[in-house]
Parts: structure tokens; sequence; C-alpha cells
């Protein structure tokens, strides 16, 4: 496996973030413990998260509030930052500590990769941009987290997945996507 995918998705929600204003940060979004700031500083502090578990540091997910600074910039120096991690010699095939269990580095970019589009997903919905993003895009990374995601993890909390939705005949494919993430569409 490659960071095709991470790389990807980190430009779709690119293309998402340029477009929010701080006007924007206060309303909710589908991904409904964080409003618009925050959902910004959960995307942008995972770039830097994925990178500490493949250095190997034990982090939690950076406080930092990024949507006060130029959040587009700091997304782009700790996405650069990811996919050169995800991109050293061997990580793909090496084992990493993720939240109290092992994953392969392999499987660690595509929980990355996905992460950020549908995070990615969730903000073009909550500032009213376009959700039909990236649709071959969207279609690769439902099919590999249906193969990848267990039934067991799903629970009514969202916690950490809530229960698949219905997406509807005409849903795009990143709305097929946030909807097997438990979003409401």
């Amino acid at each position: 496996m490659s960071t095709d995918l991470l790389e990807l998705a980190i430009d779709s929600t690119r293309s998402v973030l340029a477009n929010v204003v701080p006007e924007q940060f206060r309303d909710p979004t589908p991904c409904t413990k964080w409003n618009v700031s925050q959902l910004i500083n959960h995307v942008i502090g995972d770039q830097f998260f994925f990178v500490g578990v493949l250095v190997g540091e034990d982090r939690i997910r950076d406080p930092s509030d990024f949507s006060k600074g130029n959040f587009l910039s700091i997304f782009d120096t700790g996405a650069s930052l990811c996919v050169e991690a995800f991109g050293s010699e061997g990580v793909m095939g090496e084992t990493f500590s993720l939240f109290s269990s092992e994953t392969s580095g392999s499987s660690l970019v595509r929980i990355a990769a996905t992460d950020t589009f549908v995070h990615g997903w969730d903000l073009a919905r909550a500032t009213g941009q376009g959700s039909n993003l990236s649709p071959d895009l969207a279609l690769k990374l439902l099919v590999a987290e249906k193969i990848a995601i267990s039934p067991i993890v799903r629970s009514a909390s969202g916690s950490p997945f809530g229960p698949e939705r219905a997406a509807g005949i005409d849903a795009s494919e990143a709305d097929r996507l946030a909807a097997y993430f438990g979003r409401h569409l």
C-alpha cells in the first residue's frame, strides 16, 4: 500500500478547508460533538497525531486551537509531515500501537485517509459546501472500511462509530461513506 489514498483525502479536505470562514466556526457539524472550529482542530491535530503514532511518541490528541491562526497553512504542514512519515521506508509493513490495539502501517494509512476524508465531508456539510467529494476515493474508502470495521465497534453513542445509516438511492459515494460512519444525511 502507498500513501495515494491519504494524499487524495488530504487534497479533498484541503479544498473544503480553503472555503471555511471564521463566521462559520460556531456552527454545528454532522460530527455532533464538535462545532466547525473544533472539527478544524481535530482534522489538523490528527495529521500530527498520526505522525506521532508512526514515530513512537505516546501522543494524545493535540488540544491546540489551530482555527485561531492560519489553519490552512497549519493543515498543509501537518499533512505534509503525515504523508512523509507514512512514505518512509518500511512503515507500511511495521506494526503500531493505536488505542490499545496493534495495527499495521498499511491499515493505519487507510484509517488516516478515511478519518481525514470523512471529517472533510463533515466540514463541507456544516459550511454549506457540496458534499459530493472525490467519488472514486469515497468508494475505495467505503469498500475498504466495510471489510475492516467490525459491527462490534459501533455504538449508539457513536464511540468510536455510530450505527450505519441509510444513505438513499441518490446519495453520492461520499454521502454513503458518511452514512456508513453513522452520519445523518
